[in-house]
C-alpha cells in the first residue's frame, strides 16, 4: 500500500516494486558475491522487466543453489538442461551459459588475488556517485565497467545491464530528485561521473 512518501515512479507500481525499491534498490552493496549475484540476474533481465526477475529471484535462488560462485562455476551439461527446464526462471541458454561463466571469471579474479567488491567499487572511487539529470540506459562509466568485466571474462555485461546493475548495487544513485530514498541513500553530495 502507497504510504504517501514521494518515490521514483516506477517504485510505486504496486506492493513487490513498492519494497524493492525501498528497501534494496541502491542500497550499496559492499559483498563481492551479492554483487556477483545481482549482476548475473540483471544479465537474466536483458530484454524483459526488473519485476519479472523479482518475481522468480527465490525461483533463480533455489535453482542456482544460493548462487555459490564455485558451485555454479561447476555445472555441466546436465545441470544446464535441469536449469532449461525449470519454470521458476528465465529459461534461456544463453543466459544460463553467461550465468556460469560469469561464475568462472569472478573465481578467476579471486584467484588472481582481485576482490569483485573492490574492483567493482574502485570505479566509483568507493562511495556512490550521484546521478543528476535523466537517467539513461548506458553511460560512459558503465561501457568502462563493461569492458574491464568482458576483459576478465565475464559475458552478458553490456553497457546497458552494467549501468542497471551500478544502479541496483548502489555504485550509482540514480533515484528520482524528490524521491525519499535518494537523500537517505546520500550522506554527503557526491559529483556525476557519467
Amino acid at each position: 500500500m502507497n504510504d504517501g512518501r514521494p518515490r521514483c515512479a516506477w517504485g510505486d507500481a504496486d506492493d513487490l516494486m513498492r519494497a524493492y525499491h525501498d528497501r534494496e534498490w541502491g542500497v550499496p552493496e559492499r559483498d563481492g558475491r551479492k554483487l556477483w549475484e545481482k549482476l548475473v540476474l540483471d544479465g537474466f533481465q536483458a530484454g524483459l522487466s526488473w519485476r519479472t526477475i523479482l518475481a522468480r529471484r527465490d525461483g533463480f535462488r533455489r535453482a542456482f543453489e544460493g548462487f555459490e560462485p564455485a558451485v555454479v562455476a561447476a555445472y555441466g551439461p546436465r545441470d544446464v538442461e535441469r536449469l532449461l527446464a525449470d519454470p521458476g526462471i528465465i529459461r534461456s541458454r544463453s543466459k544460463v551459459g553467461a550465468a556460469i561463466n560469469n561464475a568462472k571469471a569472478y573465481l578467476a579474479m579471486a584467484a588472481a588475488g582481485e576482490d569483485f567488491a573492490p574492483f567493482c567499487w574502485g570505479f566509483v572511487g568507493g562511495a556512490p556517485l550521484a546521478w543528476e539529470g535523466p537517467v539513461p540506459p548506458n553511460s560512459p562509466l558503465s561501457e568502462q565497467v563493461s569492458r574491464a568485466l568482458k576483459k576478465r571474462g565475464f559475458t552478458f555485461v553490456g553497457p546497458t545491464i552494467v549501468f542497471a546493475w551500478m544502479e541496483a548495487t548502489g555504485l550509482l544513485n540514480t533515484h528520482a530528485p524528490a524521491c525519499f530514498r535518494r537523500a537517505e541513500l546520500l550522506r554527503k553530495p557526491l559529483r556525476n561521473k557519467g
